[in-house]
């Protein structure tokens, strides 16, 4: 509420520039991307529709993919959220060797509620994370800068769970591939 339209843009810009004089803005689409992503470390509201929907879609793959979710709780909106993210990914690198990407994810709302996706804290702990991150923040129009620096972005939490699975069904078409050959 402090901030009008104008200044949130101009504050973005600037984080941006940031991030691209600092060199990371690109940093974690730099990391490999596992073959087989089925650890996953979500970080989402434990009550958020969106992730609900995204377990969901996980569990209801028509090739019965096995995936392993570890939900690490945090407010998604508000001025708590920057810090309670960061505090989520902070838990996962305690536990880093048990998971092979990291999902954030939230369904859409106003500019205002996203907003806490665009601050320079966050985009710089997700862009150095060793890990690859997924960021299925909003909707379709909605673009923010963790978006920017997250090794994946998608539109909505279903998509990122869609994305787990056709990345799943690429491996398993790969490797029907080679058994054939070698047959």
């Amino acid at each position: 509420p402090s901030f009008t339209i104008g200044e949130l843009a101009a504050r973005r810009l600037q984080i941006i520039r940031q991030l691209e004089a600092d060199g990371i803005a690109d940093m974690n689409k730099q990391l490999p991307f596992p073959v087989l992503p089925q650890r996953l470390a979500i970080i989402s509201s434990v009550t958020a529709a969106g992730y609900g929907d995204f377990c969901d879609q996980l569990k209801k793959n028509s090739s019965s993919f096995a995936f392993y979710p570890k939900l690490f709780p945090a407010i998604m909106q508000g001025e708590q959220a920057e810090s309670s993210i960061i505090g989520a990914l902070e838990r996962i690198y305690e536990n880093l060797s048990l998971f092979d990407v990291v999902v954030i994810i939230r369904g859409g709302g106003a500019a205002i509620d996203l907003a806490c996706f665009d601050s320079y804290n966050l985009a710089l702990n997700c862009a150095q994370f060793p890990l690859p991150v997924i960021a299925g923040i909003g909707h379709q129009r909605d673009v923010s800068i963790l978006d920017m620096v997250a090794h994946i972005s998608v539109k909505t939490p279903t998509a990122a769970a869609e994305f787990l699975i056709g990345k799943m069904q690429e491996t398993e078409n790969e490797l029907f591939n080679l058994a054939n050959d070698i047959h």
